[in-house]
């Protein structure tokens, strides 16, 4: 039972965990203009105003919708210089998973006037020595003009986040989405891209081609899934590891109990010879050994529960066993807790190996009362 928690709890945690991850960065389904451009820069900018946007009332699975557009730029401090991603976003952006990530410093709010204000990640404030407060000017390539090809922007670091995800935490400053509007020489109304969030993650494939037979054909689709398909297809490998190690847990686990059945029965033979001959009937006989085994497996059950969601609190709130970042995306083993699935692997549990007694049990039906009497 500890092993079979233990298994769910942090395969499920890390699958979920992964997935808040790479969503908090590019949302659920992505909606561009269709185009071949593979770069982060968003090039080609498509109108704000959409029939879907700000809400998207065909599809009732879509919880929220931003706006973002992406503009490559360099961090240049007096000694050192970074390559960073700026990804704007407005008064509408979705920063719930920003607020679990937030190590120092606030929130930036973009309101209705434009401001400096940005989100840092800890491996490049790190990297540059910037602390909360100080000015980070970023270097932007401007293609339309030939006099000053490199513009310069003064933002205010306001806050400084890290969410374990390596490959976004080198690369992504969260700004204004204003200021990539007036870089790339946009109007109020154009932006790089959309970004959604489904209630159900699970349907994610479902629910995006519903939005890519909704949207304008000059629109592209994609959900996150496919953006990173090698990513998603790692985490559906833990549902067979998951599957994998319940099976091999409940077949030791009957093996253990059908074993210690057949000890009772030995050692109980000439208690069952007495019985018989008293007019006892094998069923009856069967229940007094069926239930001594059903006292075992609950005994087992309860001390399991109580190690293996001991254990998994402990890692909940003391974060007792980290793990590599660059290998597993997260800084510590996540644990994913819910009672559903605790009733579920009990009650399952505890059926499957009450099934297999009744295997075992079976051998009293054969047991003769005169030889049993005589058993030594």
């Amino acid at each position: 039972m500890i092993m079979m928690l233990v298994a769910i709890a942090t395969g499920v945690g890390l699958q979920q965990k992964v997935r808040e991850k790479v969503s908090a960065f590019n949302g659920d389904i992505i909606i561009s203009n269709f185009d071949t451009n593979f770069s982060k820069d968003s090039q080609n900018p498509i109108s704000k105003d959409q029939p879907f946007y700000p809400v998207f009332h065909e599809i009732p699975d879509i919880k929220h919708i931003q706006v973002t557009a992406l503009k490559g730029g360099i961090i240049r401090t007096e000694t050192d210089f970074e390559g960073v991603v700026v990804k704007g976003v407005g008064d509408d952006y979705n920063w719930q998973y920003f607020e679990e990530f937030l190590r120092e410093g606030r929130l930036p709010v973009y309101g209705e006037t434009l401001n400096d204000e940005i989100l840092l990640s800890e491996f490049i404030s790190n990297r540059l020595d910037l602390k909360i407060g100080d000015k980070v000017v970023t270097y932007f390539f401007d293609e339309e003009s030939n006099e000053r090809p490199l513009r310069p922007r003064g933002f205010t670091l306001v806050g400084i986040y890290n969410s374990g995800f390596q490959e976004f935490d080198e690369s992504y400053l969260i700004a204004d989405i204003r200021h990539i509007q007036r870089l790339n020489h946009w109007e109020e109304n154009q932006i790089g891209a959309f970004e959604l969030f489904v209630t159900d993650f699970d349907k994610i494939q479902e629910t995006g081609n519903k939005v890519y037979y909704s949207v304008d054909s000059t629109l592209d689709t994609q959900t996150v899934r496919d953006k990173y398909f090698s990513i998603f297809e790692w985490l559906d490998l833990f549902d067979f590891n998951i599957a994998l190690i319940i099976g091999i847990m409940i077949l030791v686990a009957g093996i253990n109990m059908i074993t210690a059945l057949l000890v009772l029965i030995l050692e109980r033979t000439k208690m069952i010879g007495i019985l018989k001959s008293l007019g006892s009937s094998n069923w009856s006989i069967r229940k007094v050994f069926i239930y001594n085994a059903v006292y075992l497996i609950g005994v087992g059950l309860f001390w399991g529960n109580f190690i293996g969601i001991g254990l998994l609190l402990a890692q909940k709130y003391l974060k007792l066993f980290p793990l590599n970042p660059d290998t597993y995306y997260v800084t510590e083993a996540p644990v994913y807790l819910d009672l559903g699935y605790i009733m579920i692997l009990n009650a399952g549990t505890f059926l499957l190996c009450l099934l297999m007694l009744l295997i075992p049990s079976y051998i009293i039906t054969k047991i003769s009362p005169v030889k049993a009497i005589r058993f030594e």
